[in-house]
């Protein structure tokens, strides 16, 4: 081997060297980046993952929350209506009493809102028909009967003492000015009750009325009594 050919061999171990050293240090710096960025895409996808799974937790709770609300706006809703039915029912049975029973409630209710005693009675249109003038007899009498005297038993047992225990009562309630209700002609659109009217006053005691004040009183205790 001649010089030459010697310097040309040792110039290409020189350049393979040289390539090889390049080629190392490019793979060892690519196997660097790879490594960094593996290493971010994996940080990345933990905290993809990591907010996603706060972000689903947080749509859960949220959803569960509104389920709550709603179940609880339901039960109310449902716990109002049972009030209406009760309620309701209650003042159909008072309308559809026997009459006999609805006779003695109306002149009972008239007794007890009457102010002077010669108010007019107005009733609903069937009811004027049908009870008007016994309940409005049965309201005079009642007070009539609050201001007369009461006579000996010994009296009133006999015939003659029941006329005499009927004069003076009906002298008596003429002389306190009660006792003279009197049967309105007009009618009014009221399921039941009646309403007094002396003048420009009224005594509102329709049932419908009357419900619905003991509603206002009532709910609560109801409520229990249907819930509990």
């Amino acid at each position: 081997m001649n010089g030459i050919e010697k310097i040309t061999e040792r110039i290409e171990g020189d350049a393979q060297r040289e390539i090889d050293a390049v080629l190392n240090a490019a793979r060892a710096e690519a196997e660097g980046i790879t490594q960094r960025y593996q290493a971010q895409a994996g940080r990345e996808s933990a905290d993809l993952v990591a907010r996603g799974e706060k972000a689903a937790a947080e749509r859960v709770e949220r959803l569960g929350s509104v389920a709550q609300l709603e179940a609880r706006k339901l039960a109310l809703a449902a716990k109002q209506e049972m009030l209406d039915r009760a309620f309701e029912l209650a003042l159909q049975k008072l309308c559809t009493l026997p009459d006999e029973e609805y006779i003695d409630l109306l002149a009972a209710l008239t007794v007890k809102a009457a102010q002077s005693g010669k108010e007019q009675v107005i009733f609903s249109r069937k009811d004027r028909s049908r009870v008007g003038k016994a309940v409005v007899t049965r309201a005079n009498e009642m007070l009539a009967k609050q201001v007369a005297p009461k006579l000996p038993d010994e009296l009133t047992d006999t015939k003659a003492g029941a006329i005499l225990d009927r004069v003076v009562t009906g002298a008596s309630a003429i002389l306190a000015g009660t006792g003279m209700l009197t049967l309105a002609e007009e009618t009014r659109p009221i399921r039941g009750g009646v309403i007094l009217s002396d003048g420009d006053v009224e005594v509102n005691c329709t049932f419908e009325t009357l419900v619905r004040l003991q509603r206002e009183a009532m709910s609560g205790e109801v409520a229990k009594a249907l819930f509990d």
